[in-house]
């Protein structure tokens, strides 16, 4: 979606009050609205205007050096793209012009969303009017601030400093950076040792870890950046999807550093952080573009077709790819993470000795299943030891490998073409694996399309790649509330 600011007229009145309606228990009239437009001097009025629809609203007063925004709202189906604090920045610089020094405001008390979009700009809380608001009887939080202090301790455009903290599955992770380009520091704090004697992430111990790593991860960030909490502008968290115990312990000490700094908290679906992986490695990398994820819990093929707009073509019925493989390397006694262990064994191996199954090739979607394909694996390494026949490991990884990469690679490239796209992302940790990103390279290059990869640092969980999200979100005004809970099923769909 792209926006546009102007001044409001008369012509614009129906178009506003209809969200007003749709948003308000208690809406403004259309007479109130035309009254607002005629005064002039002491008042200005935006619409935020995408194509002919109106789609959001704001207006301030100035009376002596205090300005008082009268009304902030934003069409529903535009929000979390930047429409309300673009507006709500446009106005206060309107302020600055007529001569306001300070901002006041009353908001809902239940309006956390707003209140943190507020804060961004230097409003504080400073009291509350009890039953302000006569249709629920709900209290109104008073927020004020100095709009000459505002402008001098806001940072640059796109020069924001933002803490980001990463504990989805069994990587305790922390970063920092400065707009969307800048990589101050990233720590990543691995557990894959404590989980290893167990085949695979057990949960509970992820939780623990999680909760010992914490704190010495974030300090180690921000030492390596050389800044302070003080010197942040934003925290950032992952709050799904992911193993919730695990996510419950970032999303809580983020919650915790902004409640305690009063910093806005920007949340980060883990998913989307590993697009953007691929535009932190490659900044010329623009939407409309299709991305494969692969990784131990997910295998899904998304179109983007603008910036925080998602689309899921397609995802696995059962297993993720990171799954299969740990799980046929467990089979074979290899260890824990069995994908690098797979990949580096496939490559001593010959890929067309065992004709394992390639499910879901020609089913004319864009799912995935794994889950038969692990299972005629095991069932071949099976029948191998009750024939007394020694299993070529590397004949078997090679083969389960290309399976795996074949049926992947034929819906990427088929996603790619339907969709009209010319770029296409690889995402996630089973990025990392050599032949899926050769195979996939040499196919999207049969059809003129650019594949982009992440460096292999940033296939895996990182929270760099929840930074460079997180600027998107934070520039856009997307924030969570200080009530906001950890999501372990969240959709990237819902990112929008």
């Amino acid at each position: 979606m792209s926006f546009e600011l102007r001044p409001m007229t008369r012509g614009d009145i129906d178009a506003v009050h209809e969200i007003e309606h749709a948003i308000f228990p208690t809406p403004w009239s259309r007479q109130t609205f035309a009254a607002e437009v005629s005064i002039g001097e002491t008042r200005a009025w935006l619409v935020a205007v995408d194509g002919d629809e109106v789609v959001g609203y704001g207006g301030i007063m100035v009376i002596g050096d205090e300005a008082h925004i009268m009304n902030l709202a934003v069409r529903e189906d535009a929000r979390s793209k930047g429409v309300g604090a673009t507006m709500l920045e446009s106005l206060l610089a309107s302020a600055v012009e007529m001569g306001a020094s300070r901002a006041t405001l009353e908001v809902r008390e239940s309006n956390s969303s707003a209140q943190e979009l507020y804060r961004r700009f230097g409003l504080s809380s400073v009291g509350v009017r009890p039953g302000y608001y006569s249709d629920t009887r709900e209290d109104a939080v008073i927020m004020w601030g100095d709009l000459l202090a505002r402008d001098a301790a806001s940072p640059e455009a796109g020069q924001e400093l933002i803490l980001a903290i990463e504990s989805s599955c069994d990587e305790t992770a922390a970063a920092v950076m400065r707009g969307g380009t800048e990589l101050l520091s990233s720590v990543i704090a691995s557990q894959v040792d404590f989980h290893a004697r167990f085949g695979g992430v057990v949960p509970e111990i992820a939780s623990r870890k999680h909760t010992e790593a914490i704190v010495a991860a974030v300090d180690e960030a921000l030492e390596q950046a050389g800044v302070g909490f003080g010197d942040l502008d934003a925290i950032a968290v992952t709050y799904g999807p992911g193993l919730v115990g695990a996510l419950v312990v970032g999303v809580a000490y983020a919650k915790g550093v902004a409640l305690g700094t009063g910093l806005p908290l920007v949340g980060v679906n883990h998913l989307e952080g590993h697009i953007f992986a691929n535009m932190l490695a490659d900044p010329t990398v623009e939407p409309p573009l299709v991305a494969l994820l692969v990784s131990g819990g997910h295998t899904s093929l998304v179109h983007m077709p603008e910036w925080g707009v998602y689309h899921t073509l397609g995802e696995t019925l059962d297993d993720a790819a990171g799954e299969a493989f740990d799980k046929v390397a467990k089979a074979l006694g290899l260890g824990y993470p069995g994908g690098p262990i797979l990949s580096r064994l496939a490559s001593e191996g010959n890929e067309n000795a065992i004709d394992f199954p390639r499910a879901m090739m020609r089913s004319g979607n864009y799912a995935f299943s794994l889950s038969g394909l692990k299972t005629s694996v095991i069932n071949h390494i099976r029948n191998a030891e009750q024939a007394g026949r020694e299993v070529d490991v590397p004949d078997l990884a090679a083969s389960f490998q290309a399976a795996v990469v074949d049926v992947q690679v034929s819906k990427a490239v088929r996603a790619a073409q339907e969709c009209g796209v010319e770029t296409f992302c690889l995402a996630g940790g089973v990025a990392a694996n050599p032949s899926l990103r050769e195979k996939l390279h040499e196919a999207l290059a049969d059809h003129g399309i650019r594949l982009s990869v992440p460096p292999l640092i940033l296939c895996t969980d990182n929270a760099a790649m929840i930074a460079q999200a997180a600027h998107f979100r934070f520039m856009r005004g997307g924030f969570l509330g200080l009530d906001a809970e950890a999501i372990p099923n969240l959709r990237l769909d819902s990112e929008a």
